[in-house]
């Protein structure tokens, strides 16, 4: 067998684990959940949950790859037993899914650029602007150049293609954001938009604790790759003296602190044009803040600055994301990187065929796609993880995080039992509301 790859640098593991992370959960899906959950209420969760639950799983994942120096598929199946041995395939399934219609909005992303270049954001008319945009050949034409961007890097293997691809990309990202947020701050309506999103209303959170817990806690595994094989697939390319923990640490503070800086390009453009309700879900960032940029002076430049930092932010994610299912096959069947980079991207471009084809205007197949993959089988990893090693497998997580430090002392035994107790209870309540919704939703679109 061939000498597995590894990363060049500890810089190249750390900015491709937030290349993976920052991504459309922080640009794309991050600002509409704000919107949709009660603006700073829902951050106030989302940062608690990241804190308490985000970053103790990504230490399970980057334990369990470091470990086996093994896709997810093969990690479990060598260091689990029984129905354990079979949890690698919900991250492979979940993130071959969310790929497949991860391109697709990317590549309405690429069209919105053009758009923005045009000066032709719709004043008025921006959902039938985005209608015209998410259906037909167009789209599927949008999503087949996206994912042959994401065949072409991961085609050139972990130090020539992701690693190099990352460290030109994540600091591009953190830039441009920076440069937008410095420029969204001088707008008019900066000063009620910051009241908005970074006041809380604890009454808020109380009383709808139910809806915002469940979407706060999706969107952190979400924007932080996890419960999709990502992290377990990176960690696998690393060295044994790297501290996991301190690793992780700062992944997480960069992959949170881009999501905020997005927020607070988002919602002072919204609030300079007057666009204070926004129920546009995941068309958000598409119709009211294109509407919005219409109305700004330099909105068209400026619009299709901020449509090219999520487009460059969605192809670091992407092509982690495609790493998982690749090294898969690698591994497991000992195919070349080529073709099974090839064949599988061709594969995930039919699956996302029809999430881009859609002309209904209600983003059927991309409803039914995220509400699977992102609200059920990303929690559904994470907490089978958390079972796994707080549970079965905690010798092994314990041996890991203690690599690279000098003394772990009682910090091992606090994860175990923040896994143990509060992660996964938490976790099986979201994914029992969860499920409740996305079932609610397929009855509501199929009957």
């Amino acid at each position: 067998m061939a000498q597995r790859e590894s990363w060049a640098t500890r810089t190249g593991f750390i900015l491709a684990a937030v290349g993976s992370a920052v991504g459309l959960g922080n640009i794309w899906r991050f600002p509409y959940q704000v919107g949709e959950y009660g603006g700073a209420a829902f951050l106030v969760v989302y940062l608690l949950l990241i804190a308490f639950v985000g970053f103790p799983v990504m230490l399970v994942e980057f334990s369990i790859g470091r470990y086996t120096e093994r896709n997810p598929v093969g990690a479990l199946k060598q260091i689990g037993k029984g129905i354990s041995s079979k949890i690698g395939w919900v991250f492979v399934v979940a993130g071959f899914v969310i790929l497949s219609y991860y391109s697709v909005v990317a590549g309405w992303i690429l069209q919105y650029i053009v758009i923005g270049l045009q000066g032709n954001y719709a004043a008025s008319g921006a959902a039938t602007q985005f209608g015209a945009t998410t259906g037909g050949l167009p789209s599927v034409l949008t999503h087949a150049i996206f994912m042959a961007a994401v065949i072409g890097i991961v085609a050139l293997g972990i130090q020539d293609g992701i690693e190099l691809s990352v460290k030109l990309m994540v600091p591009a990202i953190i830039a441009l954001l920076v440069g937008l947020a410095v420029y969204a701050g001088t707008l008019s309506g900066a000063g009620d938009a910051y009241a908005y999103y970074l006041s809380p209303d604890l009454g808020a959170i109380a009383s709808n604790w139910t809806e915002i817990l469940p979407a706060a806690a999706a969107q952190a595994f979400f924007t932080l790759s996890l419960g999709m094989g990502v992290m377990i697939t990176y960690a696998s390319y690393l060295g044994e003296d790297r501290n996991l923990a301190k690793d992780g640490a700062i992944i997480v503070g960069l992959d949170t602190l881009i999501a905020f800086i997005a927020g607070l390009v988002a919602f002072p453009v919204l609030f300079t044009a007057n666009l204070t309700e926004t129920t546009d879900g995941p068309g958000f960032i598409f119709v009211s803040l294109s509407e919005a940029f219409s109305s700004i002076p330099f909105g068209g430049i400026l619009g299709a600055v901020f449509f090219a930092t999520v487009a460059i932010a969605a192809l670091s994610s992407a092509i982690s994301i495609m790493e998982v299912v690749v090294s898969y096959l690698i591994d497991e069947h000992g195919i070349a990187r080529v073709p099974a980079v090839t064949a599988l991207g061709i594969a995930i471009f039919l699956v996302g065929v029809p999430v881009a084809y859609d002309q209904s205007g209600s983003l059927v197949w991309l409803t039914v796609y995220d509400g699977l993959a992102n609200q059920i089988l990303l929690i559904l990893g994470g907490l089978l993880l958390a079972i796994f090693v707080g549970w079965v497998q905690t010798d092994l997580g314990l041996e890991e995080l203690s690599k690279g430090f000098r003394n772990l002392g009682s910090w091992g035994m606090v994860w175990i039992w923040t896994l143990r107790i509060p992660v996964i209870v938490l976790l099986l309540v979201v994914l029992w509301y969860n499920a409740s919704n996305v079932y609610e939703s397929l009855v509501g679109i199929f009957g």
